[in-house]
C-alpha cells in the first residue's frame, strides 16, 4: 500500500515542475503562516478566513498549514501524491469561496474587485499531474519506495 504512495513513473522533468509548485505554495503558506516575504502571518490569516471568508477555524488552520506543509512536502518530495491533493483540494476551495465571481482572468489591471480563476486552475492542474504520476525520480518518495519495495519483497519471499 504505501509502495503505490511513493511509486513514480515520471523521470526529472516532472521533479522540476514538483519543485517549482512547491516552492510557489511553500511561500504563499509561509506568508499566511509566519508572516514572512511580507505576508500577514497566522494571526492576520485567521482573522481574514474566520471572519471575513467565514471558515471554521479548523477549516482555516488546515488551509493555511496545508499551502506550507505541502509546500515543503513537493520541494524535497516526500509523500508527494498527497502533498498535490492538498494543494488542489485548497484552490477547488479557494476557487468556491472567493475567485469564482471574479471570472477567470487575474486583476492584472485592477479592473476588477478580486482575481480569477486562472491561477488556480493551472496549479490544479499541475498538481493533478503529480498526484498520478507521482514525484519523479529525484525525490524522498523514490528513495522510500525503493527501500519500501525490498522489505515487501524480503516479506513476501519469507512467506513463501
Amino acid at each position: 500500500m504505501i509502495a503505490s504512495l511513493t511509486g513514480t513513473h515520471a523521470g526529472w522533468v516532472l521533479g522540476v515542475a514538483r519543485i517549482v509548485l512547491g516552492i510557489v505554495f511553500f511561500a504563499h503558506g509561509a506568508q499566511k503562516m509566519l508572516g514572512w516575504y511580507g505576508g500577514p502571518g497566522l494571526a492576520s490569516s485567521m482573522r481574514t478566513f474566520t471572519e471575513d471568508l467565514h471558515l471554521p477555524p479548523t477549516l482555516a488552520f488546515l488551509v493555511i498549514a496545508g499551502e506550507l506543509f505541502s509546500g515543503v512536502g513537493l520541494i524535497v518530495g516526500l509523500f508527494t501524491r498527497i502533498a498535490a491533493l492538498v494543494i488542489v483540494l485548497t484552490m477547488v476551495g479557494a476557487i468556491a469561496t472567493v475567485h469564482f465571481r471574479f471570472g477567470l482572468f487575474l486583476n492584472w489591471f485592477g479592473t476588477k474587485e478580486g482575481h480569477g480563476i486562472e491561477y488556480h486552475l493551472l496549479t490544479i492542474a499541475l498538481a493533478l499531474v503529480i498526484v498520478v504520476e507521482g514525484a519523479g525520480k529525484v525525490s524522498l518518495d523514490q528513495l522510500l519506495h525503493g527501500h519500501i519495495s525490498g522489505l515487501e519483497q524480503s516479506q513476501e519471499a519469507t512467506q513463501k
